[in-house]
């Protein structure tokens, strides 16, 4: 990766610019290939080549994906996987219904949800299902894969599929939409309608209120480690602190790469304490948290800045935005 350093400096000469055709609904990369999921039927798969995929008949609602395969959820009922190679298959099919929310597993298993019901389909063996109280708003695995986090109005869902004990219900009011498992599976922290997360300590239960945005975090990523939890929402990136046992409770979060223009996107470095930042009038900067150090790596072009996904050894960063062209830039 690039060195950062205290003094301005850009790389934005090193971005490779991508034709979409789309707004992005969400990226991932699959090895060295960036697969770009479209908002509207296509995931656009950019390495030596660029290919377009015809994953879905209509919008695609959610996304997710391991390093084999990008998960799109769309308003067909369909989940979809697609591979680097251009293949893209049918997993499930809820007709008539919306795939709100889907998620990719560790060991190859697929969660995915329609309204009210969460689906768990493990990698061999019977699917499994979970009605909730309120439409899903969120799903994620827990680090070891055993146990899935479902938001919904009213608190987050601690779910074992394979497990006879009853799902846990950790309680707080409100609408949840993103949930997000901590790397080391001690906290589970949600995104709220409102602009404000939540965020529950799970060996004593205990709350994190994490406020004072001006609008809602729509993006959200714990660093390599989990130190700090990144997120969106506000005119810098708002890093809160979680390397104690305690949590941010009682702390103060950092803010980095401040401006006047409210960040959209952020993206955790994958080895190093090192974040990507993007902005809704399109500038991406990359921020070294110990010292916030800036390197423009996109210069602003109007175009919201909406998914950005780090390959895994860090050596290169994707780009995807409201409007029809994406990036991709090599370090």
């Amino acid at each position: 990766m690039a060195a950062l350093s205290s003094a301005p400096s850009s790389l934005t000469s090193k971005l490779r610019p991508v034709d979409l055709g789309g707004g992005v609904a969400g990226v991932r990369f699959l090895g060295t290939t960036a697969a770009f999921a479209l908002t509207e039927r296509e995931v656009v798969l950019v390495g030596a080549e660029q290919k377009r995929v015809a994953a879905h008949r209509g919008a695609i609602l959610s996304v997710s994906g391991d390093a084999k395969r990008l998960l799109t959820g769309g308003d067909d009922g369909r989940v979809a996987a697609t591979l680097a190679d251009g293949t893209s298959e049918t997993l499930f099919e809820q007709k008539g219904r919306w795939i709100d929310q889907v998620a990719a597993g560790p060991d190859g298993s697929v969660a995915f949800s329609a309204g009210k019901t969460a689906y768990f389909q493990p990698a061999r063996g019977e699917a499994k299902s979970l009605e909730l109280p309120s439409t899903v708003g969120g799903l994620a695995f827990a680090p070891k894969g055993t146990r899935l986090a479902v938001a919904h109005y009213g608190g987050t869902t601690l779910w074992f599929p394979n497990a006879v004990a009853k799902p846990e219900l950790l309680e707080w009011k409100g609408s949840h939409r993103g949930v997000l498992w901590h790397p080391e599976g001690r906290f589970v922290v949600t995104t709220m309608q409102e602009a404000a997360l939540h965020g529950w300590r799970l060996p004593d239960g205990a709350h994190m209120r994490m406020s004072g945005y001006p609008s809602r975090v729509c993006s959200m990523a714990f660093t390599a480690g989990g130190r700090y939890l990144a997120t969106s929402g506000s005119g810098e990136a708002i890093l809160w602190p979680f390397a104690s046992k305690e949590g941010p409770m009682g702390k103060q979060p950092t803010m980095l790469a401040p401006r006047d223009v409210r960040v959209s996107a952020v993206a955790a470095h994958p080895k190093e304490e090192v974040i990507a930042c993007g902005y809704e009038d399109g500038l991406v900067l990359m921020v070294r948290i110990s010292d916030a150090a800036e390197i423009l790596l996109r210069a602003p072009d109007g175009q919201p800045v909406s998914a950005m996904a780090w390959r895994a050894d860090g050596g290169a960063l994707a780009i995807g935005t409201e409007g029809e062209t994406g990036g991709l830039l090599e370090l």
